[in-house]
C-alpha cells in the first residue's frame, strides 16, 4: 500500500526468493504466503503481479485475478496454458540459463542474446499456440545470476538490447535491482 501510495503501479509479488542458494519452497508454502497480502491487494484495486514458476501457485494466482504473471523460467510446463489463455492476465516471460537448475552459474557457449532469443522464440511459439495473445506478454532477459556469473555478460545484454526488442516487437522489462553485477562493478 505504501508504495502504491508512493506512485507505484503495479505490485509484484515473490513469495519465494530465486537466488539459486535459497531453499526451495512448495507451492502450498507459496500460497500461503501469497493469500493474506494478495487478497488485501486485490481488495484495495491494486495492479498485483505474482512472481513464482510453480504451475499451481500460478494457477491460484489467476483464481484470485492476478492481473501479472512473473515466471523466471519463461513459462515451461504446458499445463498452465489453459488458465493462462483463459485469463486476462498479463505474462512477465523471463529468460534464466538455470533452466530449473540452481547450481548452474556459467554463461552458456556463444552468442547470449542468440540463447536469449532462441528461448523467446520457443516459448512465444508455445504461449500463442495455446492461445495467449501477443499483446499480453513482456520479455525479461534476465539480468545477474539469471544470466551467469560473470557482470559482463548483464551488460553485454544491456547494450543490445534493441536487438531483441527489434526482433520481437514486445515490450521489455529490465529487473537491476540489487543485482550482484552492479556490485560486482561499484
Amino acid at each position: 500500500r505504501k508504495l502504491v501510495g508512493e506512485g507505484a503501479h503495479i505490485d509484484d509479488l515473490g513469495p519465494a526468493s530465486s537466488n539459486p542458494d535459497a531453499s526451495p519452497v512448495t507451492a502450498e508454502e507459496e500460497i500461503r504466503r501469497l493469500s493474506p497480502v494478495l487478497d488485501a491487494l486485490l481488495t484495495d484495486g491494486v495492479e498485483v503481479s505474482i512472481d513464482s514458476y510453480l504451475p499451481e501457485t500460478q494457477v491460484y494466482a489467476l483464481s484470485r485475478g492476478v492481473h501479472w504473471l512473473n515466471d523466471i523460467k519463461g513459462f515451461p510446463d504446458p499445463s498452465v496454458y489453459p488458465a493462462i489463455a483463459a485469463s486476462n492476465a498479463k505474462l512477465v516471460v523471463m529468460y534464466s540459463i538455470q533452466q530449473g537448475q540452481a547450481d548452474r552459474r556459467g554463461a552458456p557457449e556463444g552468442d547470449i542474446v542468440g540463447h536469449i532469443c532462441s528461448f523467446f522464440d520457443e516459448r512465444l511459439s508455445a504461449l500463442t499456440a495455446a492461445g495467449v495473445a501477443p499483446d499480453r506478454i513482456v520479455l525479461d532477459p534476465g539480468m545477474g545470476f539469471f544470466l551467469g556469473s560473470s557482470p559482463q555478460t548483464s551488460f553485454d545484454v544491456l547494450a543490445r538490447l534493441g536487438e531483441i526488442k527489434g526482433r520481437f516487437g514486445l515490450p521489455i522489462l529490465v529487473g537491476v535491482s540489487r543485482k550482484s553485477f552492479l556490485r560486482a562493478v561499484t
